[in-house]
This record gives C-alpha cells, sequence and structure tokens, in this order.
C-alpha cells in the first residue's frame, strides 16, 4: 500500500452500507486504540448546542428545514478535530458519503497537515445487511447498539456497557427501508470504494464473519496505519 505522506494524527473511515456493522466496529476501535468516533449528526447537534460558528450557521439552515451543506459538514468537522481529545486518531462516521464530500475532506486534511490513513471496506452481502438491520436495537443512555441475534445482551433488557435498561429501534431499521438505503448506498457511496482503492489507503474486510473475528482482523488491519499515525510518519 503507497499511503499518502501525512504528519498528524491517524484519520480512519469505515465504508459499507446498512448493516455491515460500522458503528459496532468504531466502537471497538475506541476501546483497542483510544480513538474518537465521529459521528455526522452527533458533531452537527454538538455545534449548535455550543453555538460555534458552524453551528450558527447549521442551526439556521435546520430551523429553515433546509439540509446541512457540505460546507457546513466540514466547518462543524474541522471545529471538532481541533479539540484535544481527538489528538489519538479519529474515525469518521457518515462521513463522507459522495465522491464530492470525499474530494472536500482530503482537501480540508491538507490544509491541517493531515490525511486519511486507512479507509475500511467492510463487504457483506445484500441479504445479510437486509437481515442485521431489521433486528438492531441501541441503548438509549450510552448509544451501545445490539443485535436481537447476532448481538443479544447479556442481560436480556440490560446494556452490557452502562446498564441501562431504556432501549430503542430506528423506524426505518425494517427489511423494506434497508433494501431502499441498500439502493441509495450503491449508487451515492460505493463509488468511493474505488476513489480511495486509488489512492492507496483501501482495506477489504470479510464482514459476513461473527463480530468477535470482525472486530480482531479489524484491529489487526488498521494498528500499523495507527502506529503510524502515533510516530508522526503517515
Amino acid at each position: 500500500m503507497n499511503a499518502p505522506s501525512c504528519t498528524q494524527t491517524a484519520v480512519l473511515i469505515l465504508l459499507g452500507p446498512p448493516g455491515a456493522g460500522k458503528g459496532t466496529q468504531s466502537r471497538a476501535l475506541e476501546r483497542a486504540f483510544g480513538l474518537i468516533q465521529l459521528s455526522t449528526g452527533d458533531m452537527l447537534r454538538a455545534a449548535v448546542k455550543a453555538g460555534t460558528p458552524a453551528g450558527k450557521a447549521a442551526k439556521a439552515v435546520m430551523e429553515a428545514g433546509g439540509l446541512v451543506s457540505d460546507e457546513i459538514v466540514l466547518g462543524v468537522l474541522a471545529e471538532r478535530m481541533s479539540q484535544p481529545d481527538t489528538g489519538r486518531g479519529v474515525i469518521l462516521d457518515g462521513f463522507p458519503r459522495t465522491l464530492a464530500q470525499a474530494e472536500a475532506l482530503d482537501d480540508l486534511l491538507a490544509l491541517r497537515g493531515q490525511c486519511v490513513g486507512a479507509v475500511v471496506s467492510m463487504e457483506v452481502d445484500d441479504e445479510t445487511m437486509v437481515a442485521r438491520v431489521a433486528g438492531r436495537f441501541t441503548c438509549a443512555t450510552c448509544g451501545e447498539g445490539y443485535h436481537e441475534t447476532l448481538k443479544p445482551a447479556k442481560m436480556a433488557g440490560t446494556c452490557d456497557i452502562c446498564g441501562g435498561t431504556d432501549f430503542t429501534r430506528r423506524a426505518d431499521d425494517n427489511a423494506e427501508t434497508a433494501r431502499a438505503r441498500l439502493a441509495t448506498y450503491r449508487q451515492q457511496t460505493a463509488p468511493l470504494i474505488g476513489h480511495y482503492e486509488q489512492t492507496g489507503v483501501l482495506m477489504r474486510l470479510d464482514a459476513m464473519q461473527d463480530i468477535a473475528a470482525v472486530s480482531r482482523d479489524l484491529v489487526r488491519m488498521v494498528e500499523p496505519v495507527i502506529r503510524k499515525g502515533r510516530s508522526g510518519g503517515m
């Protein structure tokens, strides 16, 4: 792999259709390496609440019922990545979703002396993806993800991580909606695989395995990238 030359923090991206396990595996990387998972939605809400410049811009758009532009999202991302807790590395969740966003992200990181260190394509077949989406739910307190059959809580009704007893299920986590979201992914986001393959940072991961095996393979794949980034040699 001939990855670009970077001088700072490891920036990781997990790609894959809904149900590939990106959220679950992002949390595994957080625990393994002390990385920070940056969710587009969470960052926007936090920026609006904090009243940052990008947050104020996002608030105005959202209150008007519009879609937040890529420029605003990038502004929120730049603000968040400037905070000290991201110094050990970040995992981008929900961004980029399109080639235009990927190119804008590359430009933003270049200005900061950074680059995408690794992009992991989590590969899973369509029917497995649909089954995964339809069975998943989340702890309402800490956000830990679960699945009815693949990852049930150790004690039914109680979160393994925080002990919470309230769980939520997304209204669109059903087979019909999952198939529609998969079609959108194939059209808009899957082309990013080729983009990052050309830049030399793409890794492919068999996400059809059980969760523990996927976590083990993922940690092994990205550990050299994270180590290199922390030594300043990415």
